[in-house]
Parts: C-alpha cells; structure tokens; sequence
C-alpha cells in the first residue's frame, strides 16, 4: 500500500510539473483601457497562482497589438481585443493559420449604442425599445427648448458623432420633436449623464459598456426595436460624413464584437491555460461595478484583479479548476 501511495504521489507530482511545463511562459497584451487592463492583471493572477505559468504583460491596443501578433506572433495573447476594427485582416488571420480566437464573449452585455437610467425604464413600463422613446420626446426635454426633446450624440470629432447624426436623420428625429445635442467633449457628454441622473430626470444618448459611468447610474443600453439595415448602409453611409451619406436607412447600432484572441502557436501548446482563457467570462454588471471601484479608488489593473478575485470567487471559480481554485485562494 505505501509503495502504491508513493508511486501516485510521484505521478502526480509529474503531472502538475508537467502542466507547468506546458503552461510556461506567457506573453499577454495589456490593453490601454480600464476593463482590459483589469482582464489581463486578473489572467495573469489565475494562470501564475493556479496553473503554474509566467505571465509577462505587456502594454498593448487594438490595432498596434493585432499588427504585432500578426506579423510577428507576440504578444501570445490579447484578452479584450475589439475585433470589428480589424474584421477583414484578422479573418485573414486565422484562415491563414496565424492567430485563433479562443473566446467569443470575454464580458456579456457589452456594445455601443443608446441608453437611458434604468429608471426611465421602470417609470414607464411602455418603453422597450429606442423606437418606443422616440415618440415620447416630451419625456426627455431640452435644457433650452423644453417643447423639444434632447438626444445626446458624440463630440464633434469621434467616429460616433457621424453614425449618432446620419441614424438622427434615418429616424427623422427632427420631425419627431427632437433635436441633437453635440456634449462638447467626452466630459461634456459624462456630465449631461451625471447631472441629469443625480436630479433624478430623464436622459436619452449614445454610451458604450463596459464603462465605469454605466455601472455607476445604472444605464440600460436599449434594444433599437429596428434591425440592423445591414453592412451597405451602415458601412457605406451610417458611418460617413454627410456629404457622403444623403439617404441612410433606419438600423439598429452594429454590434460590437470582443474576442480573446492568441496565436496559433499559443493555441497549439495552451492545454489547461487555453481551456481557462476559453471558459472566462465576465458578467457585465460585474465589469462595470468593478470600473466604478477602479474610479472611485484610482486603482490599477492589479490592485482591481485582487479585488475582484476576492469578492467575486463565484464567478471565476467556475472558470477553474477545483485544485487551481484552491491554489488561487490561498494567495488572496
């Protein structure tokens, strides 16, 4: 019995040096924004402390760190990679064998589009939909036309405030009783949510999640109510300078796709950190709670993974496996 005990110990013991050994060295991009800075410090705590690996990050952004992982295959790992910036290149990618995406949601309820405080939804159980808000604008008046009603777009230079103008005309808006409001600037455009949420009345705009602001007033992204009119109007309309937009179609936002995306190689050799990095998924509500610590304390990336390993191990233990669980808790 003590030599069966023995020689179990031995062959467990090589099993974990040998998913160390598979695990190995990981270089992972550390995108330039809030949730994707949080991700990546997060990943590299579960695969150091759970797994065994040696994670480097490093810092990154969309295009600069998919040209890199295309071209030269580093960094190994981009966890919050927005891919409709580079739809075409990274399909390319990976029918080319160069890079994988091995998560298709790394957060849910993520995406561009028009929101309002979820109190506007509960004041008035007949809004469902953007287009149900339309025919009320009388619910969101103007700060200098009250008998209009206030939709706010994006500042004047954002790629937003051209898509947010041409949908204003596609709805007819204007005919509807509403007017667009350019917020100045992206302080502008937080401060028209703040104050009007803070007063307790109606605001109507563009936003995007996940973001610290959205999960701070509660904003509800809404459903459009409308399709989306397809990838003719949108690209070749929607998303273009008026003067090159002259009839755009009524469409719901495009929809915002995020990937985690690693190399091929990465992806060949991943074993237990791949099946990590492919079960991790961030619930919205939780990534927008934990920006609005990472503001309210001005806290980094690594200090919000420990916090987050802390008070949320209902979500990410199930993204693990028991024994890497348990390594993990140790180190909180």
């Amino acid at each position: 019995m003590n030599k069966y005990m023995k020689g179990l110990a031995v062959a467990s013991a090589l099993t974990l040096s040998q998913g160390a050994m598979a695990c190995g060295d990981i270089v992972m991009a550390e995108m330039n924004w809030a949730s994707a800075e949080l991700m990546a410090n997060v990943d590299k705590i579960i695969l150091e402390e759970g797994y065994g690996c040696s994670v480097e990050l490093v810092p990154g952004a969309t295009m600069t760190t998919f040209a890199s992982m295309n071209e030269k295959g580093q960094p190994d790992i981009a966890g919050e990679l927005w891919t409709n910036a580079v739809a075409n290149p990274l399909a390319a990618a990976v029918a080319e064998g160069r890079l994988a995406p091995i998560n298709d949601g790394p957060i849910t309820d993520l995406g561009e589009g028009w929101f309002v405080p979820d109190y506007v939804l509960a004041n008035n159980p007949d809004l469902k939909t953007a287009m149900d808000i339309l025919e009320r604008p009388d619910l969101f008046p103007h700060p200098e036309d009250p008998s209009k009603g206030a939709f706010y777009g994006c500042p004047a230079g954002w790629g937003c405030q051209l898509s947010n103008a041409n949908l204003f005309r596609a709805f007819d808006m204007e005919a509807k009783g509403w007017l667009l409001v350019d917020p100045g600037s992206a302080a502008g455009l937080d401060g028209s949510i703040a104050k009007a949420v803070e007063r307790g009345e109606n605001w109507f705009g563009y936003y995007w999640s996940p973001t610290a602001l959205v999960g701070k007033y509660g904003l509800q992204l809404l459903d459009f109510g409308v399709p989306w009119g397809g990838s003719e109007n949108w690209d070749n309309c929607i998303v273009k300078p008026e003067q090159d937009c002259a009839d755009p179609q009524p469409s719901s936002w495009t929809q915002s796709v995020v990937n985690t995306v690693v190399t091929s190689e990465f992806k060949a050799n991943a074993g237990a950190a791949g099946d990590y990095l492919g079960a991790r998924v961030f619930p919205g509500v939780v990534m927008n709670g934990m920006l609005v610590f990472m503001a309210d304390n001005q806290a980094g990336g690594e200090d919000a993974a420990w916090e987050f390993l802390d008070k949320h191990q209902d979500v990410w233990t199930a993204w693990v496996s028991a024994d890497a669980a348990a390594k993990i808790k140790k180190a909180l």
